[in-house]
């Protein structure tokens, strides 16, 4: 058996874990910029309130019905999901990280009460995060999945005990809601009259084999309580890294473009050297607003080949910054910047240079002396001086709440 555990609507209960007044109020999260719904708490949800739907054209809505608007804060959700994550752990020894609201847990073997353990799981992550959950237990992910889309409408608690209840489930369960199903596949299979999950168990293997590969097959036997897919318990490390932002405001200034440009390029050489890898491609890309057709458009981008691969903040931001002086172009009101690294290998076992004069026994040194500092005292307390402020450039977060799990400046007070 498998529990899938998900977060009710995660980005507003970490908002209200520290703001209680908001319980039983309609909030949304909005995107990078403040652009769009990206999260929606029930009583927005009644609200008629749709994801993705941009800000700007609802603005009024929200005012007139006292819907609370808050910016993204991804530093408190990804602590709070850490939380939630670390409670999980002292229940079952297999935790599958599946994404930073949702988790499967490996029940194979418990003979206990399944409710009951369930309940406590619910209880404890609420009491030592403040984090509401539902939870869908099945015979395989798959239908641990389906049962925790159940577990919504019944009380937070959903488990399939039985091919009975797990058969009532997929007959109502739409296709294009099952775990895998694509939208491309979702209007294949559509096309060809399977509107629900329980239609696409009755599809022969050998239409499946041609039209899906094996993971049609592995759709099919998961739906009909046959487990392929385990518990994995190691996140695998990225084969492409990308960092990349709208600005706050658009701009036609290279110095503005160069500070955002070089700290994406610092962002991505930090996520390297999280997962101990090191990239020998790295691209450069700019690009304006494609939505306003009032103003001149242009999209470029460079990519080149390390000469020796690397995740050191200097050397990315050199190569970076040699790629965007090709690209850029005056003249041009700029939106939007990133930088994508690739060709990903091991930072224990690389291909070296025989060129290379730098030393990177102490490169490596100074580097974790760098993140060191930075995660005692703050991101960017040490950075390099063309990262700038960021003032000119920085996302748009006009409602954005305190860290107050993450920042000693920023945690929470209390009057007695």
């Amino acid at each position: 058996m498998f529990a899938l555990v998900d977060c009710n609507n995660f980005y507003v209960s970490c908002e209200r874990v520290f703001n209680p007044a908001l319980e039983g109020k309609p909030v949304v999260v909005l995107s990078n910029n403040d652009g769009c719904i990206i999260a929606r708490s029930e009583e927005a949800k009644q609200l008629g309130l749709k994801m993705a739907e941009p800000v700007f054209q609802k603005i009024k809505f929200l005012n007139e019905n006292g819907v609370h608007i808050f910016s993204s804060n991804y530093t408190l959700y990804g602590d709070m999901s850490a939380r939630v994550t670390e409670t999980l752990s002292h229940f079952v020894p297999e935790i599958e990280i599946y994404s930073i609201d949702e988790a499967f847990l490996n029940l194979i073997g418990f003979t206990g009460d399944l409710e009951k353990l369930s309940r406590e799981i619910a209880f404890t992550v609420k009491h030592n995060t403040g984090i509401p959950v539902s939870i869908g237990i099945g015979p395989t992910k798959t239908l641990a999945k389906i049962a925790n889309k159940a577990a919504k409408q019944n009380g937070g608690i959903f488990i399939i005990r039985n091919n009975q209840q797990s058969d009532a489930l997929i007959r109502n369960t739409p296709i294009e809601k099952v775990w895998g199903i694509g939208r491309q596949y979702a209007k294949l299979l559509q096309q060809n009259q399977v509107l629900t999950a329980y239609d696409f168990t009755l599809l022969d293997d050998n239409w499946l084999r041609a039209n899906m590969k094996v993971i049609g097959l592995r759709i099919k036997k998961e739906l009909l309580g046959e487990s392929c897919l385990q518990i994995e318990l190691l996140i695998p490390p990225k084969k492409a890294i990308a960092t990349t932002r709208a600005f706050g405001k658009k701009t036609s200034e290279i110095k503005f473009i160069t500070e955002a440009v070089s700290t994406y390029a610092v962002r991505c050489a930090e996520k390297l050297r999280k997962q101990k890898s090191v990239a020998n491609l790295l691209t450069v890309f700019i690009h304006t607003d494609p939505f306003n057709q009032n103003e001149p458009q242009i999209n470029r981008s460079k990519t080149m080949t390390l000469p020796v691969a690397t995740n050191s903040n200097s050397e990315l931001v050199i190569y970076a910054l040699r790629c965007l002086n090709e690209i850029f172009s005056a003249g041009f009101r700029y939106k939007k910047a990133g930088v994508i690294v690739e060709g990903l290998q091991s930072e224990s076992s690389f291909q070296q240079n025989i060129f290379d004069k730098t030393d990177r026994k102490k490169q490596r040194d100074l580097l974790k002396v760098i993140d060191k500092l930075n995660s005692e005292f703050g991101r960017d307390k040490v950075k390099l001086a063309v990262q700038g402020d960021g003032k000119e450039w920085k996302l748009r977060q006009e409602k954005l709440s305190k860290r107050y799990t993450t920042n000693w400046s920023e945690i929470i007070e209390v009057k007695a």
